[in-house]
């Protein structure tokens, strides 16, 4: 089977042949980052197998993509301390960021998508008050940009804008910059995420798994319990929970959000996700 599976802590057993199958054996592709290939899993449906950020899958599906999930997340964090802006320029305040500039890799990039629900239930913003200046197309070909979304001119970067003041913040899913003008936008942000984390009872998911609906039940669970060793061996991180169950809120969590931010039309159940 042809897969997608990023290098993480979670998936190196696995990767490493640590955890093995007599049933299905994994041919992993060398796309570094993984997020590189998302296009490729989306749109060519190039893989059998494939991690994917969660907001595309549940594009994906509103599209009618013949992909179904597995209930392994494989990047998993608290999104707060990613919406940063340049210190330099002065204080900012979340609630300050309608009317402004906000620079992001995609708009439907997953990292985008959490900090717009932050914005909106904890601060009180509109999403729809703020330009959003992208560098990249959605992964899903079929999705349109909403009109407060603007493409960064060629050649330009979010950090190099971010720092010459031609936007106010930006989003960096892929690493904060270790420059230290960059700073987070929202106050205490570790606290404010551990704080959201409690009051949603759920993490803020990335990356999970998907597979092809040509992939067999049985295959798709034989890489199922695969994945579910994987993580084990790993430890079981609590960014990285595995389970129907156990990621049951997480997904009511994330499908609230996309759904709210009009990026797929109607809300899912969560058992649609896995059919």
């Amino acid at each position: 089977m042809k897969a997608l599976l990023g290098d993480y802590p979670v998936t190196a057993p696995l990767k490493k042949g640590e955890v093995r199958s007599d049933r299905v054996r994994l041919d992993f592709a060398d796309v570094r980052p993984p997020s590189a290939g998302f296009k490729r899993v989306v749109r060519d449906l190039e893989f059998d197998v494939a991690e994917l950020a969660i907001t595309t899958f549940l594009m994906a599906k509103a599209f009618g993509k013949p992909l179904r999930l597995l209930p392994a997340v494989v990047v998993g964090r608290l999104q707060h301390s990613f919406l940063v802006h340049n210190a330099e320029r002065g204080p900012l305040s979340p609630r300050e960021l309608a009317g402004k500039r906000v620079g992001v890799r995609s708009y439907s990039v997953t990292t985008g998508m959490w900090i717009r629900g932050i914005l909106a239930e904890d601060h009180g913003v509109d999403p729809d008050a703020i330009t959003w200046v992208t560098f990249e197309e959605a992964h899903v070909a079929e999705f349109r940009d909403p009109p407060n979304v603007v493409r960064a001119p060629a050649g330009k970067d979010v950090v190099g804008m971010l720092l010459a003041g031609e936007i106010d913040a930006a989003v960096v899913g892929d690493g904060k910059p270790a420059d230290p003008r960059i700073r987070p936008v929202i106050p205490d942000a570790d606290a404010a995420a551990r704080d959201w984390q409690r009051r949603k009872g759920a993490i803020q998911i990335n990356h999970m798994v998907v597979v092809k609906d040509t992939v067999s039940k049985a295959d798709a669970d034989e890489v199922s319990r695969l994945l579910a060793q994987s993580i084990s061996a790993a430890g079981n991180p609590e960014m990285n929970p595995y389970g129907v169950g156990a990621n049951r809120r997480n997904l009511e969590v994330a499908l609230d959000y996309v759904y709210r931010q009009r990026l797929i039309p109607r809300r899912f159940a969560v058992e649609e996700l896995y059919a």
